[in-house]
């Protein structure tokens, strides 16, 4: 074990991709409770992407200006960088709003987001492979590198495959027939 990693500043990183996969994980479940929660089965899910929006500027306009005030950054941002960051903040909205549009279509947030997080590595670790192919080529690839990837493919078909249903709905007391509500046909019995 290396100095590395018994040092507790060396695994800060570590802390943030944990929280990360916990906000991420959520995520889903919170977007899809917001479109429920809006009672418009039509636009609900329009509705809860333009809160997220909301939040996106409280958290990914604010808070990066705060912290940069707070740390002196030079304000001198180059066209290159605010192109890529440009495409990550479109390619990442693009990704939220398809969510909804996919539990608008009836997925529910354990397959949805368990496909989502099975399949984006899967494109960034092909994708990373293009835009800065590795030492030695594609053939220096080690084979548990690929297997990764096929096994992050065989979680999300499983997932697919072998999802839980949900519990049936339960009959509130409304639903239940008149003896039933009112203690097993005992109505207008003293």
């Amino acid at each position: 074990m290396g100095a590395e990693n018994t040092n507790p500043q060396g695994m800060t990183w570590l802390y943030f991709v944990l929280m990360t996969i916990i906000s991420w994980g959520l995520y889903g479940i919170f977007l899809h409770s917001g479109q429920l929660g809006m009672g418009d089965p039509v636009n609900g899910r329009y509705k809860a992407f333009l809160f997220v929006g909301i939040a996106y500027l409280l958290t990914a306009v604010l808070g990066p200006l705060i912290v940069m005030l707070f740390n002196g950054a030079s304000w001198v941002f180059p066209a290159k960088g605010m192109g890529y960051s440009l495409v990550a903040g479109i390619v990442g909205a693009l990704g939220a709003f398809c969510v909804l549009l996919a539990f608008g279509a009836k997925g529910t947030p354990a397959v949805v987001m368990s496909l989502v997080f099975a399949g984006a590595p899967i494109v960034n670790a092909i994708v990373a492979l293009i835009l800065h192919p590795p030492a030695g080529g594609w053939s220096s690839l080690r084979w548990q590198f690929v297997a990764g990837i096929l096994l992050a493919a065989l979680g999300g078909y499983m997932v697919v495959m072998y999802k839980p249903n949900p519990a049936p709905p339960q009959k509130t007391v409304l639903e239940q027939p008149v003896g039933e509500a009112a203690g097993k046909g005992q109505v207008g019995q003293k």
